[in-house]
């Protein structure tokens, strides 16, 4: 039986409750995710968008690094950049501390697109949570931290780039 955090055992079917509801919930997510990119720019993909907003939030990361946080391969994430310098999304530059690093970087369009499309992704879920009943939206929001916090997730305030 697993254990849960309060340190009593958590019934299976409550934690499959729990992860259907959020498998549904993210669907949701993903939808808005998918809305608010196409709103603003249909060329642009969910992953490019992913590595954009890594960069806004983590400047002067290396390639290398950037393929960590993405959870890829160098090459592939070299690609990304090959294809988000096309778009002039993003510039490179060698790293001054080992030329055979790049450090990719955000454009001021490439910003832009961050921006405008989270701007967007928060007006739209802030409709959904306002429709909610307000004792739901309490509890709502103590499970959410309590989720993220287990899976290490930084805390995404309005000033940050989330994604």
């Amino acid at each position: 039986m697993e254990a849960s955090n309060d340190g009593g055992p958590a019934a299976a079917e409550d934690t499959d409750e729990f992860v259907t509801a959020l498998l549904t919930a993210s669907r949701v997510l993903v939808a808005v995710a998918a809305r608010s990119l196409a709103e603003h720019n249909e060329s642009v993909t969910i992953t490019q968008f992913r590595t954009l907003v890594v960069l806004g939030n983590q400047p002067n990361l290396s390639l290398n690094q950037l393929a960590d946080q993405l959870g890829v391969n160098a090459s592939t994430a070299m690609r990304m950049i090959n294809r988000l310098l096309k778009a002039e999304l993003v510039t490179r530059h060698d790293n001054p501390d080992d030329r055979r690093e790049i450090v990719p970087a955000l454009t001021a369009a490439g910003r832009e697109i961050v921006d405008t499309v989270t701007r967007r992704r928060r007006d739209e879920i802030n409709r959904i949570v306002t429709a909610m009943p307000a004792r739901h939206r309490s509890a709502l929001i103590a499970a959410l931290q309590a989720f993220a916090q287990a899976a290490d997730e930084p805390d995404a305030r309005p000033s940050a780039l989330d994604w």
